[in-house]
């Protein structure tokens, strides 16, 4: 077997399901995808007409089972998840990609240690490099074929953090306009949020300075 034309192929993903889901931000169609190059269950939630349409609002979120699922006030992942399905509504159109890649990326077990390790006097960066990771591990392409597959032409992506910017863009995403997701910090986060700002260059504290938190 020629193992340089393995590594080369593009990862291929099949869109199996579609059903419409009604949630208290409006309903969306949830599209659900298998793919070749993980086995994991990544979804669409899809508002309106997306397909063939410029500066369509998107949402890219990872997994997080203790914030999405959970209530945890140790990040802001379930209010961003949150406020991304309401910017949506609003928009009238939008997609959320929800990829199944939590703690950015070093799974569920890794994060829950981490978080012992903060407890200690890390912050999630250095936790996540103590445990042998580096600070985001995340990946984009199954976002970007799955982009693809719903014929979205440019988006406008709701996101803080620069990095996926330009990580999409390089998988050949029109990223045009960048949508502010900046949720109110609580005691429990705030630590969280200024080492995603200082560590991770996401932009935050635009309305307040870090002081009045």
């Amino acid at each position: 077997m020629n193992l340089s034309l393995v590594i080369n192929v593009k990862p291929q993903l099949e869109n199996l399901v579609q059903t419409p889901i009604p949630t208290r931000h409006g309903e969306f169609i949830l599209h659900y995808y298998s793919n070749t190059l993980d086995d994991k269950e990544h979804i669409a939630l899809v508002k309106g007409d997306v397909a063939g349409q410029e500066l369509v609002p998107v949402r890219i979120h990872s997994e997080c089972f203790t914030g999405d699922v959970l209530g945890s006030r140790r990040c802001d992942c379930g209010e961003q998840l949150d406020m991304a399905m309401q910017l949506i509504e609003q928009a009238g159109r939008g997609v959320l990609i929800y990829l199944r890649q939590e703690g950015r990326g070093i799974g569920l077990l890794k994060k829950l240690q981490a978080y012992n390790l903060q407890d200690r006097g890390m912050d999630t960066v250095d936790a996540n490099i103590h445990l042998g990771y580096q600070a985001d591990e995340r990946e984009y392409s199954i976002a970007a074929l799955m982009l693809e597959n719903l014929q979205v032409r440019s988006i406008e992506l709701i996101t803080n953090n620069p990095e996926k910017i330009d990580a999409l863009t390089k998988l050949g995403i029109s990223v045009v306009n960048r949508i502010p997701i900046e949720i109110v910090a609580n005691v429990d986060n705030l630590g969280y949020l200024k080492t995603k700002a200082h560590k991770m260059a996401h932009i935050l504290f635009q309305t307040k300075n870090e002081q009045d938190y």
